[in-house]
C-alpha cells in the first residue's frame, strides 16, 4: 500500500532490491537498502520499516543462516509473501579492467560458492573473498577496494562496472526465494494453493523428530522443506525449520500446529502465504478436509452429550 516503507538486504542493486522489485510496484511505497539481513529485519522489528524482503534459500546453496536465524530471534515476525527470483552472475570490472589485472574478487559467500568452478577457470590463484551482498561487493570494486565482484547484471550496471564474463554460475538456473516479512498482524487470506512456516524445538529426547513429522503424516499434510539447526543453548539441542502445505486456517494444519505446541519445547510460527513456486499443493486426502474434520467435531460433540 502507498507510504508503506520497504527494507531489503543492500546496498542497492542486490537480487533482493530486484525481487522486492518484482513483488511491489514503486508505488505502493518506498525502498531503503540495509547493510544486512539482521539489519534489515532490526528495522522492521523497531519500527523504522514496515516490511522487508530478505534471501530465505537458494536452489543450489541451499537455506540462508542468517535469515534462518534472523527469524527465530528477535520479536516474532510474520512471513506474509515469498518471490522466487532466478539468479544469474557476472563478474565485474572497473572499466579498463583486463581479467589479468584482477588480484581479488569478492561477492557473497552464496554467490562465491555457486561460481566457484568458473571463478577457478576464469582466474587461476585468485582467493575469493566474502562480502555482506553480490551489491557491497561491486560497489567495493567501484571504489577500488577489490578488482572484481560476481554480482548481478543490475549492479554491475549501477555502479558503472564492465563485465569480464557473464552467465558465471556453475550452475545456470538457480534460483532464489525471499520472503516478505512484516510485524504480527492479520494473516493473508487463504487460496487455496498456500504455505506455512513455522520452527519447532523438540528437545534431546528418543524419537522427537519422527514425533513432529507423525503431526503432520498423520493428518495428511506434505512437508515442502525441512531443516535442522542449532538452538546454541547447548549440544545435542535442535530447532525444525519446516514449510508445509495449507494455511493455518484449514482445520488439519490448526490441528497440526495445535498439537506441535503440545509436545515440542517451542514453537514459533512464521506465517501461511500463498505459494509462488508455480506448483500446485497435492491434493487433500479425504479423511483431511475440513469437512472431515467438522463432521469428526460433531460426532465427538453427539458422543459427549450422549446423543451418539
Amino acid at each position: 500500500m502507498p507510504g508503506t516503507r520497504y527494507a531489503y538486504l543492500g546496498p542497492e542493486g542486490t537480487f533482493a532490491e530486484a525481487a522486492l522489485i518484482r513483488a511491489v510496484a514503486a508505488a505502493e511505497g518506498s525502498r531503503q537498502p540495509a547493510g544486512s539481513v539482521a539489519a534489515a529485519l532490526a528495522a522492521v522489528r523497531s519500527g523504522d520499516a514496515d516490511a522487508a524482503v530478505v534471501p530465505l534459500e537458494n536452489s543450489v546453496e541451499g537455506s540462508v543462516p542468517a535469515t534462518m536465524d534472523g527469524l527465530v530471534d528477535g520479536a516474532p515476525l510474520l512471513i506474509t509473501r515469498e518471490v522466487f527470483l532466478p539468479v544469474s552472475f557476472v563478474l565485474a570490472a572497473r572499466p579498463g579492467t583486463a581479467p589479468s589485472d584482477v588480484r581479488s574478487v569478492a561477492s557473497h559467500p552464496h554467490a562465491l560458492a555457486q561460481t566457484a568452478r568458473r571463478l577457478t577457470d576464469l582466474l587461476p590463484g585468485v582467493v575469493p573473498l566474502p562480502a555482506t551482498s553480490t551489491a557491497e561487493a561491486a560497489r567495493q570494486v567501484a571504489a577500488g577496494e577489490h578488482d572484481a565482484a560476481v554480482c548481478a547484471p543490475i549492479a554491475a550496471e549501477r555502479y558503472g562496472l564492465t563485465a569480464l564474463a557473464e552467465d558465471v554460475a556453475d550452475r545456470p538456473g538457480a534460483v532464489t526465494r525471499f520472503v516478505l516479512v512484516t510485524p504480527p498482524g492479520p494473516l493473508p487470506e487463504p487460496t487455496g494453493n498456500d504455505k506455512t512456516s513455522l520452527v519447532a524445538v523438540v528437545g534431546d529426547r528418543t524419537g522427537a523428530l519422527l514425533e513432529l513429522l507423525g503431526e503432520f503424516a498423520g493428518r495428511g499434510i506434505s512437508l515442502t522443506r525441512i531443516e535442522s539447526r542449532p538452538t546454541r543453548e547447548r549440544l545435542g539441542v535442535y530447532s525444525f525449520s519446516l514449510d508445509c502445505e495449507g494455511h493455518v486456517a484449514d482445520a488439519r494444519v490448526g490441528e497440526a500446529l495445535a498439537a506441535l505446541h503440545r509436545v515440542c519445547d517451542e514453537v514459533r510460527f512464521l506465517g501461511s502465504y500463498a505459494r509462488a513456486d508455480e506448483r500446485e499443493n497435492k491434493p487433500v486426502p479425504t479423511a483431511s478436509t475440513d469437512a472431515a474434520f467438522d463432521e469428526a467435531a460433531q460426532w465427538l460433540e453427539r458422543v459427549r452429550a450422549g446423543r451418539a
